[in-house]
């Protein structure tokens, strides 16, 4: 079963880069089946997705976040990153990554790690 777990400093400074690395098992980042992806939910607001990587690692981005963003993947580990740069205190967050099937009809975010407490503050 594919597990996701998150990882990275939690505070981070403002106009700095946040960075963070999922580590993936239970299932290769390079199957076809899956895209993996990153979201964040600051505190008492909604998910906000902000991009994801597929197998071959095309990444694809929230339009309101991509000229901040990059995702990248490291195969040899199969684990995948998430750099977001000029953070503000806007970007504290909680930060998820997932797990993206395609279900049916439908795409499936599923499973999700814990979560990491990513806090901007000087």
């Amino acid at each position: 079963q594919v597990q996701l777990q998150e990882s990275g400093p939690g505070l981070v400074e403002p106009s700095q880069t946040l960075s963070l690395t999922c580590a993936v098992s239970g299932g290769s980042i390079t199957n076809n089946n899956y895209y993996w992806t990153w979201i964040r939910q600051p505190l008492g607001k909604g998910l906000e997705w902000i991009g994801y990587i597929t197998d071959r690692g095309t990444t694809y981005y929230s339009p309101s976040l991509k000229s901040r963003t990059s995702i990248s993947r490291d195969t040899a580990n199969n684990q995948f990153s998430l750099q977001l740069s000029s953070v503000l205190p806007e970007d504290t967050a909680v930060y998820y990554c997932a797990k993206l099937e395609k279900q049916d009809d439908d795409y499936v975010i599923a499973p999700w790690g814990q979560g990491t407490q990513v806090t901007v503050s000087s």
